[in-house]
């Protein structure tokens, strides 16, 4: 899958320090504004212990995770609409990702400098939350000024796309995002399949990373708590990292790793958690294809079919499909082996409009 998260926020609140730990890059940091230009990308593997215990029953020659593209886009500032801060293109680079991680500063350094001056995590997000929906409400007035003239001489497509500009319009004028109006429209398929092809900044799912201090890492602080409330309104997620901490993780062997992370007093660094957390919001499922020569875990949406899941792994296999074997993930674990599974008839013989599960262990009948 091609689908990527992309990290945004305001300057100087740990967005590339957080990237070159999740990536282990090495992209510039420093304490001024604008310091990454160009966005950094990298793709970084999703932590799923399930790997590992598929490849202890297989006990295959290779491993492989899925993995998600993370693009570490430069600081927005006030103005950005407008063009501030090369603010254009920085927009343009949000425009081209799937999903967006929102890093939120939440501690109080000195010696790191606040484009606001202090440390606010409200403020900071309403700020990032204005210049998106500002540019999109430039996007849909200038689409409205080109689709007028046709919803005139009553085209019946150009009205129906004008009834969406016009609620689009007014929520954005609102200050409400372009997911608010998404929301309104699942009865409504080729409204949703315009308003996807729009490319609207604020369709984006968001999730947000609250950038704490080191003492804070465990249970989080009142800047903390303040983005949570913010991501339970939305309905998204919040999840806790320190900056610090995650770059000093990304630095050790593995097994020191495990060490500093229990020490720290966490079950697993917060990127683990970050990285799944996105996951999700990108709406994605894992199934897995498994033997002796390799474990594997594949990315795909939600809902993907049978057929098109085949097509993840080969072209040739998708457009040979015959049927697809499948049994469960937990099923596995339960029986202990795939000869099992058969015997206690949970192989599963399912076809070309069959959606795929996470979890689901798969191996594909095809022929060309």
């Amino acid at each position: 899958m091609s689908l990527n998260c992309g990290i945004i926020g305001l300057p100087n609140v740990g967005k590339s320090t957080l990237f070159n730990a999740l990536t282990r890059a090495q992209a510039a940091v420093a304490n001024y504004p604008f310091c990454t230009l160009d966005p950094n990308v990298g793709r970084v593997p999703v932590p799923d212990e399930r790997i590992a215990r598929l490849s202890a029953i297989y006990r295959p020659k290779k491993e492989t995770p899925t993995s998600i593209e993370i693009v570490d886009i430069a600081g927005l500032v006030e103005g950005a609409s407008r063009g501030e801060g090369l603010g254009n293109q920085f927009l343009a680079h949000i425009r081209e990702v799937d999903a967006l991680i929102h890093i939120v500063r939440c501690f109080d350094d000195p010696d790191v400098i606040h484009v606001s001056g202090a440390v606010d995590p409200v403020r900071d997000i309403r700020l990032i939350d204005t210049e998106l929906i500002l540019k999109d409400l430039e996007s849909v007035e200038a689409r409205i000024a080109r689709t007028q003239k046709k919803a005139r001489s009553n085209d019946p497509a150009a009205q129906a796309e004008m009834a969406l500009l016009s609620h689009l319009q007014d929520a954005l004028a609102k200050g409400m995002p372009a997911r608010s109006v998404s929301q309104s429209l699942e009865n409504a398929p080729e409204a949703q399949t315009a308003l996807k092809e729009m490319m609207l900044l604020t369709t984006k799912p968001v999730l947000y990373a609250a950038n704490v201090p080191e003492a804070s890492v465990v249970n989080g602080n009142a800047f903390s708590a303040r983005v949570a409330e913010i991501a339970l309104l939305e309905k998204t997620e919040c999840i806790v990292v320190s900056g610090k901490i995650e770059a000093e993780i990304a630095a050790l062997p593995a097994e020191e790793a495990e060490v500093f992370v229990r020490e720290m007093g966490l079950s697993e660094p917060g990127l683990c958690r970050l990285v799944r957390a996105a996951y999700r919001r990108l709406d994605l499922i894992t199934f897995f294809t498994v033997g002796e020569d390799e474990v594997k875990a594949w990315t795909i949406p939600n809902g993907t079919s049978a057929v098109q899941a085949a097509g993840e792994i080969h072209s040739d296999i998708q457009r040979g499909f015959i049927r697809a074997e499948i049994f469960r993930y937990d099923a596995l674990i339960q029986h202990g082996s795939a000869q099992a599974i058969k015997e206690a008839g949970l192989l599963r013989l399912e076809g070309k409009e069959y959606r795929v599960q996470d979890g689901d262990c798969v191996y594909f009948r095809f022929n060309v």
